[in-house]
Formats: structure tokens, C-alpha cells, sequence
């Protein structure tokens, strides 16, 4: 990469309570989410921006360098402690090295341990002469983590101690945060203000902030290394209390990481948090929070893939809990208020997650709890009698056998974008993947109750009137959608990617290898981008190829031509699935369409992969830049579709 694009890709380090640190290589924060210290209360929701960052100089020259940058408004770079960046690593933790222009050579340290809402900093000098001091001042705003923070006369600048740290509780009622350190400190209050965040600039929304200083750190480096933890009075994992060293710390920390692995696989633990006394799966960093459709599709490569079957079977466990009329929440809000049940897919891609759990614990013979089994078993069957009965938001079987779904106003499909309360991309009436799922759900409980032949005639049932209806001859692909706003015998054929998953993606294809054939050949021709699949054709009315603007401009972009780095998992199985499931199909899979997606991967959150891309070349990574799914895709192609020993899954008969 570049410098000016490497200096401003973005690490992440998390605590598995919903809570992070981030920021970017150069160290100017660019996002409001950019912060040392964000902690959840009720994890992994409700969650508090602390410490937004530092201002830190060296001292005991002739003048103070800075090892900081910041931006200001209205486009002031100070100071520039960037231009001393020599070199940036991400592993085990993100590590700076700055190279001061007397040769001066300090490094800095940055890690967040698991399970506590905590930060770990440290400064080391590597080389240099004797004398040099370092001065930190904690930068706070102790705001919700989506606002930003203003100069007001109701900030408590003072301090107390606890122990041997130092204290600040800025606001009544929100969390308080403790410094320990080997420093002295001092208060002395100082506003800093009209900090200016470009990526919300660019995003359309409010960039500009004040941040307070309430005191100063002081650190004789020449006697060695300089630290600071920095914590929230915010629930902690059971076994992570008391207060470790450093250098317990760093040992736990380094031993965890080194079990973890490299690459997306390590990477694959950020998303996984507790939720209570179970666990769940964060959409993305740095805005979303454990989403049920994106837990489940991010479920089977970041846990099944990767051998996290207990986590797995936690997460499944805790979300069965939430089983109702069939449905399942696709969002818990971070208000910590009733979960939301306004999709037609989650509790689908549930029954799918489940059924892959269950044939993963088999196969490693791990043993669960009596009842476990039973109660998942349960909860698909709770899910497809839902959806025959007929549930919320119109979701309901048909006499054809296919699932209807959705109302006016209401966007169910993971296309749901919405503005100012309107659906852009509505899909009301029955959704290709949406049909996908439902039979392959359908099949999938008929399998776990084969002597009910209702169940049996239900999926067959379906499956023919798919092969019968959504079939769009003239154009040689499958309608995006059929009974288009409920009206019976209409479609819309907009040239979408969903019509993937009638192939690929799931545990059966639902056409005929020459139809499907045809499908992957469309979508490829079409939709292919090396950032994952566009979620509509460019030659297609409404298409927008760049995925950029305020919310409007993004949101209306979103699912009209914007690629999706998620969806490359599917396209691939369905591109394999076609050719055979060859050893040779496997290799050139991942030879034209996984590694160019890696290579431009990191252009957003360094050891992750972003939430979307532009559907235009050339293809500038966007949205979230550490998204779940994107990287639990990658790793289930890697680990599972693309692996030497894994076997065609089977056509539908």
C-alpha cells in the first residue's frame, strides 16, 4: 500500500464485552468510534466512549517532540507526531516504532486484554540519549459512542484516588474511569477543541468535537518503560477480576493471541462477545452490535470453520432462547429495550447455523449437555411451524408452497436499508433467498422428523414451485423475486445477486445443474467485482456504482450496485458446485476470486475485511471496515468450500 493509504488503515483490538479500541495508523482519529477506551454497561450493548485518545510528547530536549497527531477544524493537522512513524505493526498488538530526527527511537504499545474493559499503554525509548521525559494527557469525552462531546461547564475535571490509580467520574451516572500507572500525575484541566473527524465528513454527519484534558502524566523514559491502564467501572468476564500487573497482563495476553493463530482466523475472535452469561456475535466494528441474521450467516465460519464449537453452541443456545411465533430477533437495541423482529431470514439462517453445529459437534464428538440437542431440535421445529402458520409482518407459507413475506413500508430481507422510514430496496412477496432458505429449512426439519410426511410434502411442494416460477428464461438467471408486492404472477427481475443462493451458500442447490450453471455464469459476468459480488447489475435501472455521501446518498447505494465482500461466499460454493467440486475447480476458485479479495482487503481495517465496497472500479473499500460476515465468509470458503477433503454438498431431487 501506499503510505498515505497505509497511514490511514485502521487497527481494532476488543475485549469480547462489546466494548474496543481503534484508530488509525497514523494515530489522527478520523471517526467519532475512534477511541482507546469504549466500554459497555450492559455488554455487548450500551456502549461509552472514555478516553478518546492522548496528547503525548517527548521531553527533556530543547523542545517537546510530539508522538501524537491530530486533526482540527477546519483542516489543521497538529501536531505532526506522524511524520516520525518508522514502522507499524499489528501483531500480537498494534505496535508504532517512531524514529525522532536526532535518531531518537521509541516504541509504543497499544492492547486491550480479554474480557476486561480495559487498555494497555506503553512507551519505550530504544535508543536515544539520557534525559528524555514523556509527557501524557488522557483526552476524555464519556459520551454515548454514536454522539460526540462539547465544551460545557458541567464536566467534573477533578480527580481521587483509589489505590494506586487515578480516578475521574466526569458525568454523574455514566461509568467512571481509573488510570494505574508507574507515572506521576497531576490535574490541570484543558479543553481541547474542534477536533474534526474526515470520515464523518465524508459519511455526512456531525465531525467536530471538544475533548477535556483534566491533568497530565509525567514519565522519566531514560529509566525505563513508561505505562498506563486505563479502565471502565463496567461488568467484567467472571474470572477477570482483580488487578494484574503489566507484565501479567502481557504474558496472558501474548499466550491467548498465540493460540489464536494468524490472520482472519485471529482476527475472528473480535466478533465473538458475551451477551449475559452466554455469547454472541458483534456485526461490526465500529457501529453495530450482534445482529441475529449476521450472527448466524457469521456463525459458521468464524465458529464452525475455525473448531469454536463451544462458543457456537453458546451463542445457538442463548439466541434459541428468543424463538417467537417462529421468529427471531434481528436486532437487540443498544438501549438495552425489546428486541426487534422485523426479519424473514434470521430465524433461517438460524435453522441452517443450527443444522451445521449439529453435524459439526457430531463429527468432533463433542458432548452436549442432555437436553441440547433436543432443545435446538426444538427451536428449528418451532421456526418452520411458525412460518406454515403463518407469523409477523406477513410471513407466512403460500398455497404454492413458497414463503411470502413482508408489508408495506417494511424491508425484512438483509437488502433493508431505509430513509426517513422508507424501504429503499422493499422486496415484498416472496424473495429468492428467502425461498432458498425456507426450503432448504423445510428439508432440514423433514430430516429431523422423518416420519412426518406433512413436512416431507412441504418441502417438495416448495421446491417445485420455485423450479417452476422463478425461472426467467429469456435472460437465463432466476427473478430476484416473485408475487412482487403480493400481486400473484408478478416478478421482478431485477438482476440482483440473491439468486446465488439457489445454488451456493447452502446445504442443497434448488436447480438443475444446467440451470444453475446459467445463474453462476449471469452473476459472474454481471456482479463479480475482486471486492465480492454487486447487489445490482450495472446496466440495471436505479444501479449507483459508488457507495459514498451522506446518508441518503449511502443508503440509497447500498443494495443498488454496491459489492458485497459477504456474498463472495456463496458465489464461490455455487462456482465450485457447478464445476464439480473438483480439486482442480477449487484452486482456480481460489486463485480468481478469494486472493484478489485478500490482497485488497486491508485497504480498510488491517486484518479484517470491510462491510462493502464500490460497485465501480476500483472497487474503494467502505462501510464498516471490520464486518463479521465478511470475514466469516472468507474463512468458510478457506476452511470448509475451498479445503482439500470437502465434498460437493448435494443437488436437490
Amino acid at each position: 500500500m501506499a503510505r498515505v493509504a497505509a497511514m490511514e488503515a485502521e487497527w481494532l483490538e476488543t475485549d469480547g464485552l462489546g466494548g474496543f479500541a481503534s484508530g488509525t495508523v497514523s494515530g489522527i482519529r478520523t471517526r467519532r468510534y475512534h477511541a482507546l477506551l469504549l466500554a459497555s454497561r450492559t455488554p455487548p450493548t450500551d456502549r461509552f466512549v472514555l478516553v478518546n485518545g492522548l496528547d503525548a510528547w517527548l521531553t527533556g530536549g530543547q523542545c517537546p517532540v510530539p508522538l501524537c497527531a491530530h486533526r482540527y477544524a477546519p483542516d489543521v493537522l497538529h501536531p505532526r507526531g506522524d511524520r516520525w512513524v518508522e514502522s507499524f505493526v499489528r501483531e500480537p498488538w498494534p505496535t508504532w516504532t517512531y524514529r525522532l530526527p536526532d535518531r531518537t527511537r521509541v516504541q509504543h504499545e497499544v492492547f486491550v486484554p480479554r474480557g476486561r474493559p480495559m487498555v494497555v499503554l506503553s512507551w519505550r525509548l530504544l535508543t536515544g540519549r539520557k534525559g528524555v521525559g514523556l509527557s501524557v494527557r488522557p483526552l476524555l469525552s464519556v459520551r454515548d459512542y454514536h454522539a460526540t462531546h462539547h465544551e460545557n461547564p458541567s464536566f467534573n475535571a477533578s480527580s481521587e484516588r483509589r489505590g494506586d490509580a487515578v480516578v475521574w467520574r466526569p458525568y454523574y451516572g455514566v461509568p467512571s474511569i481509573s488510570a494505574r500507572s508507574n507515572g506521576v500525575y497531576r490535574d490541570a484541566l484543558e479543553w481541547y477543541r474542534r477536533f474534526l473527524y474526515a470520515e464523518e465528513v465524508r459519511r455526512g454527519l456531525d465531525a467536530i468535537e471538544d475533548l477535556a484534558s483534566p491533568g497530565h502524566f509525567e514519565f522519566d523514559l531514560s529509566a525505563g518503560e513508561a505505562w498506563m491502564i486505563l479502565s471502565a467501572d463496567t461488568p467484567r468476564e467472571p474470572g477477570t477480576n482483580g488487578e494484574p500487573t503489566l507484565e501479567e497482563l502481557r504474558r496472558d495476553e501474548r499466550a491467548r493471541r498465540g493460540a489464536l493463530g494468524t490472520g482472519l482466523a485471529a482476527s475472528a475472535q473480535s466478533y465473538i462477545v458475551s451477551r449475559g452469561l452466554s455469547k454472541s456475535i458483534i456485526a461490526g466494528y465500529p457501529w453495530f452490535t450482534d445482529w441475529g441474521r449476521d450472527t448466524f450467516i457469521s456463525l459458521r465460519g468464524l465458529c464452525l470453520a475455525t473448531g469454536r464449537l463451544e462458543e457456537a453452541r453458546s451463542i445457538l443456545g442463548e439466541w434459541s432462547r428468543f424463538v417467537v411465533d417462529g421468529m427471531l430477533p434481528n436486532r437487540f437495541p443498544d438501549a438495552g429495550t425489546q428486541p426487534e423482529y422485523h426479519s424473514v431470514d434470521a430465524a433461517l439462517w438460524f435453522v441452517q447455523a443450527a443444522w451445521e453445529f449439529l453435524e459439526a459437534a457430531g463429527r468432533a464428538r463433542l458432548g452436549l449437555e442432555p437436553g441440547e440437542e433436543a432443545s435446538l431440535r426444538s427451536a428449528v421445529r418451532r421456526v418452520v411451524a411458525g412460518h406454515l402458520r403463518g407469523t409477523r409482518h406477513g410471513v407466512r407459507a403460500t398455497e404454492d408452497g413458497l414463503l411470502a413475506a413482508g408489508e408495506r413500508g417494511t424491508s425484512l430481507t438483509w437488502m433493508d436499508a431505509r430513509v426517513d422510514g422508507r424501504a429503499i430496496t422493499p422486496r415484498v412477496g416472496k424473495p429468492v433467498e428467502v425461498q432458498a432458505l425456507w426450503i432448504n429449512a423445510l428439508r432440514t426439519a423433514s430430516e429431523m422428523e422423518p416420519k412426518d410426511a406433512k413436512l416431507d410434502a412441504a418441502w417438495r411442494r416448495a421446491l417445485s414451485s420455485f423450479r417452476e416460477r422463478f425461472w426467467d428464461p429469456e435472460r437465463g438467471m432466476l427473478h430476484d423475486a416473485v408475487d412482487a408486492d403480493h400481486a400473484p404472477g408478478t416478478a421482478d427481475s431485477s438482476l440482483r445477486p440473491n439468486q446465488v443462493f439457489a445454488v451456493g451458500g447452502l446445504r442443497w442447490s434448488l436447480l438443475e445443474p444446467e440451470q444453475a450453471a446459467r445463474v453462476v455464469e449471469v452473476v459472474e459476468r454481471e456482479l463479480w467485482t475482486p471486492m465480492g459480488l454487486r447487489t445490482l447489475g450495472p446496466r440495471e435501472p436505479g444501479y449507483r456504482g459508488r457507495f459514498e455521501g451522506g446518508p441518503l446518498e449511502r443508503d440509497t447505494a447500498y443494495h443498488n450496485g454496491t459489492a458485497w465482500p459477504w456474498l463472495l461466499g456463496p458465489f464461490v460454493e455455487a462456482w465450485v458446485r457447478v464445476r464439480g467440486g473438483t480439486a482442480e475447480a477449487k484452486r482456480e476458485a481460489r486463485e480468481r476470486f478469494v486472493e484478489p479479495l485478500l490482497r485488497n482487503a486491508e485497504a480498510g481495517g488491517l486484518g479484517h475485511i470491510a462491510e462493502v465496497a464500490d460497485g465501480d472500479a476500483p472497487h474503494r473499500a467502505g462501510g464498516c471496515p471490520f464486518q463479521a460476515w465478511s470475514v466469516g465468509e472468507l474463512l468458510r470458503l478457506d476452511r470448509v468450500v475451498l479445503a482439500d477433503d470437502s465434498h460437493v454438498a448435494p443437488w436437490a431431487t
